[in-house]
């Protein structure tokens, strides 16, 4: 679970970091879980944001990515999520560019795919849906 730098870290803190692993946790199973080291407000930053992503020094961008590429693999797991589209894409790209062999999945995929489970075969129970879980990821008003 990638932390995204303006909603945890420069915005609201490790709060909003927890409501995104529930999300994720909610649709995955906490079995499935691998948090990286260090997490939410300590969690590295990508190399994407800010503007970066589209800013023209892609070695630049992308020799600074190296880190969250190397804290990424050292999870080793096949997937990671990303809830900001600035992440999604630079980690997308380090992975391709580090080959890293791990995917990049963004959160609000992960719960349309959820919603339209294709899992769940002809006579299962389906499980409850997810969809209320999403008003956990609402902002605060001050």
């Amino acid at each position: 679970m990638q932390d995204p730098c303006q909603i945890v870290r420069k915005s609201y803190g490790d709060a909003i970091a927890d409501d995104l692993r529930f999300v994720v946790k909610s649709i995955v199973g906490e079995e499935n879980f691998i948090d990286m080291q260090p997490n939410r407000s300590n969690n590295y930053c990508c190399g994407g944001g800010g503007g970066f992503l589209q800013s023209g020094f892609k070695d630049q961008r992308l020799a600074y990515g190296q880190t969250k590429d190397a804290q990424i693999k050292a999870t080793k797991a096949d997937y990671c999520i990303a809830a900001c589209h600035n992440c999604h894409a630079q980690i997308h790209e380090l992975s391709e560019h580090y080959e890293g062999h791990y995917g990049v999945v963004h959160l609000w995929t992960l719960i349309i795919l959820r919603r339209g489970d294709p899992f769940i075969q002809v006579g299962e129970e389906a499980p409850p849906p997810i969809f209320p879980l999403v008003f956990f990821l609402t902002i605060p008003q001050n």
